[in-house]
């Protein structure tokens, strides 16, 4: 089985970066990025102009330390003086109480907006994808997007709530250290002020591999989690096909991947931080030896030295922590690119700017008029070609036909989940594009041949044809559907839940919960694809009796696979190939369509 492909980024191109050979985003892009990122953090004003006080409080206490250790050692140690001793280490104590007081605020509002930031981001993801396109996700794995969701915005929020903090806390360290090295001593300052490009360069060269290899790293692990996914999500059918061990291995290829991607990452993160360590401490042995001699010499006291070595190891630590943090920032703009990827994705299915009101006052006549359709992942392939039909307010019509006729898909335009190509589809005359998709959906009820179930308890599966159905208008939709004598049986009766898909009951009970939430939703008009292909005689008799009691003074759509289920029908449209050759009733299919002729003396025959 092929590994997962990555999730395509349509929405901006990509460059490649010739330090590396790996792409990544034009600048414009990340900025834009960056710029949203900002946008996110912009409300909470208050907590981030309090976090950046506190740490400004606490950088400039941090500064005040060098004076304090000035103090000890000039007129302490030096003078002798065990009261200005004393005084300096009162000194020094105080200070660290208002750091710890200020190191407190900062790091509390901090994470708070880090917290609060990531849970924004989570949100307004989610938000966004679940109004895309059904097309969407053709192209783009669940649970790719359940990493950027998960890993992205957790990575996100660190970046925000810790290394963030500590970059500008560094760098307003290091700014205000080279500033009172300036004022204290020219000489040495300038020898450090030298040293600062050296430093900086590895930061620059290979920070941008860091940035690179993170991205990289992040979609590699996304890769991993959307495997595992899919086969734990078809366990049984890995089982039962006794691919465990084929997959065991294609799965150790996914993991190594992503661990070769990781190495690469932390190899050029460690080369960074090594590289930064020994520049920085090599300027400041040349510094300390410089500065030692003037001390010998007398022309700089050992005070000054001390708080010197100070406010240089505070340039050293700063720009270290500055290179470290460099890496995390990088993989924080990675994921933010991701994240805003999925922020500013368009529907391509958009409401009208000007929609048709009073959608439910619409007639129930539907109508396809020279309707050509492909999917996008498919093109070259039509799935309908010129294909036309008239359904009348209040008539039953059936589609039958062999599979990929394009029986589905004329439920999936009718839904609008796709817009065709060539062609319109209307409403009471109304073209459903005129709709907006949540007024046109609010008119459908839909029975699929696989329904989709929640992981949550009965009640919540039935009602979500009705978020304001009462206890007893669901259980009146559950004995409607003849779903009410199993729900009784289980162990909860209406408040057991269900597990994963439904995985708890059998596939006939499924479709009698999702017949129980057609009912309850009372649409205008019924999609039915197969409603009752997954119950045995006795409970598709029960259903069918709910049916047509449903069907009644209903417009209504059926996708058939068993002919004996549709010979009510007021219309058999024939369909092959994406077009409808031929239509009529039961009778009069079988003596005009030969295709229709042919499956129906096949299932008869089986079933007698």
């Amino acid at each position: 089985m092929p590994g997962p492909e990555p999730l395509s980024r349509s929405n901006s191109e990509t460059q490649l970066d010739p330090a590396t050979g790996d792409t990544e985003k034009p600048r414009s892009t990340r900025r834009s990025s960056i710029m949203h990122l900002i946008r996110l953090v912009a409300p909470y004003r208050i907590r981030w102009i309090g976090a950046i006080i506190a740490l400004l409080i606490t950088a400039g206490i941090t500064l005040s330390l060098g004076q304090g250790v000035r103090i000890v050692i000039d007129e302490g140690f030096v003078a002798g003086s065990v009261s200005q001793l004393r005084q300096g280490v009162f000194l020094l104590l105080i200070l660290s109480v208002f750091m710890a007081m200020g190191t407190f605020v900062r790091f509390y509002l901090v994470s708070w907006l880090g917290e609060r930031v990531s849970a924004d981001i989570r949100a307004a993801v989610f938000n966004n994808v679940i109004n895309l396109s059904p097309g969407y996700f053709d192209d783009n794995r669940s649970g790719e997007i359940m990493s950027r969701l998960t890993t992205d915005t957790t990575l996100l929020q660190t970046i925000v709530g810790s290394s963030f903090s500590l970059a500008l806390r560094s760098s307003i360290s290091t700014l205000g250290a080279l500033i009172i090295l300036l004022i204290t001593n020219l000489k040495l300052t300038l020898i450090i002020i030298g040293c600062v490009p050296v430093i900086l360069m590895p930061i620059l060269i290979f920070g941008r591999r860091v940035r690179n290899l993170s991205r990289s790293s992040q979609d590699s692990i996304a890769s991993v989690g959307t495997y595992a996914g899919e086969i734990i999500q078809h366990i049984k059918t890995v089982q039962s096909y006794t691919r465990e061990e084929y997959e065991k291995l294609a799965f150790g290829k996914e993991v190594d991947h992503a661990f070769g991607i990781a190495k690469r990452r932390i190899f050029q993160r460690a080369i960074l931080m090594a590289a930064v360590i020994l520049l920085v401490f090599g300027s400041l042995g040349g510094m300390l030896w410089v500065g030692g001699n003037d001390v010998l010499e007398g022309t700089m006291t050992a005070g000054d030295l001390g708080a010197f070595v100070f406010y240089a190891l505070l340039v050293a630590v700063g720009v270290a922590t500055m290179s470290e943090v460099y890496g995390d920032l990088q993989r924080a703009v990675g994921a933010t690119d991701r994240l805003v990827d999925l922020i500013t994705t368009k529907a391509t299915i958009s409401p009208p700017v000007d929609p048709v009101r009073a959608v439910d006052e619409l007639p129930t006549r539907i109508e396809f008029k020279a309707v050509s359709f492909s999917y996008p992942s498919r093109p070259q392939q039509k799935a309908l070609d010129d294909f036309s039909i008239d359904i009348e307010a209040g008539k039953i019509v059936a589609l039958v036909g062999p599979s990929g006729a394009g029986k589905s898909t004329i439920f999936e335009l009718l839904q609008r989940f796709y817009d065709p190509q060539s062609g319109g589809i209307y409403l009471g005359g109304t073209d459903i594009r005129e709709l907006t998709p949540h007024d046109l959906r609010q008119q459908l009820g839909v029975v699929s041949q696989h329904p989709a179930l929640f992981s949550a308890d009965v009640t919540h599966n039935i009602r979500y044809g009705n978020p304001d159905a009462t206890e007893e208008e669901v259980r009146a939709a559950a004995q409607a559907a003849y779903a009410d004598e199993f729900i009784e049986t289980l162990p909860e009766s209406y408040g057991s839940y269900l597990g994963e898909q439904g995985v708890r009951l059998s596939g006939g009970q499924k479709q009698r919960i999702a017949i129980a939430r057609a009912i309850l939703k009372n649409p205008r008009l019924l999609l039915l694809d197969e409603a009752t292909s997954a119950l045995d005689t006795h409970s598709e008799q029960q259903v069918q009796l709910a049916l047509d009691k449903l069907m009644e003074n209903r417009t209504t759509l059926i996708i058939a696979h068993r002919l004996s289920t549709i010979l009510h029908a007021d219309q058999i449209v024939v369909m092959d190939g994406g077009k409808a050759i031929a239509r009529g009733t039961h009778q009069q299919l079988l003596k005009d369509s030969e295709l229709y002729a042919r499956l129906a003396n096949a299932q008869f025959r089986d079933e007698d």
